[in-house]
């Protein structure tokens, strides 16, 4: 739980630094298996329609920037939703 804390830090202070293992390791852990592999992205599935949409990509090792935002965003969502 002490290296999902820590990504999630380096994912808020710097998303233009978070390797691609990284983020999809946090997303796994918030939404399970990912839907749909074999291709260059990884769609996640979550327990409501529409956006934030968690579907992340391969950029050369790397996660896309606006992709870190979109699963923050989709990570904040899930936890609102579990405290209420």
């Amino acid at each position: 739980m002490v290296d999902l804390a820590k990504s999630l830090e380096q994912m808020k202070s710097n998303p233009n630094g978070i390797r691609f293992n990284e983020l999809k390791k946090v997303c796994e852990h918030y939404f399970g298996k990912p839907r749909q592999t074999g291709t260059s992205h990884c769609v996640f599935k979550t327990p409501w329609p529409g956006d934030p949409r968690v579907n992340i990509q391969n950029d050369k090792g790397k996660a896309k920037p606006y992709q870190v935002r979109q699963a923050l965003l989709a990570i904040q969502k899930l936890e609102l939703k579990h405290d209420s």
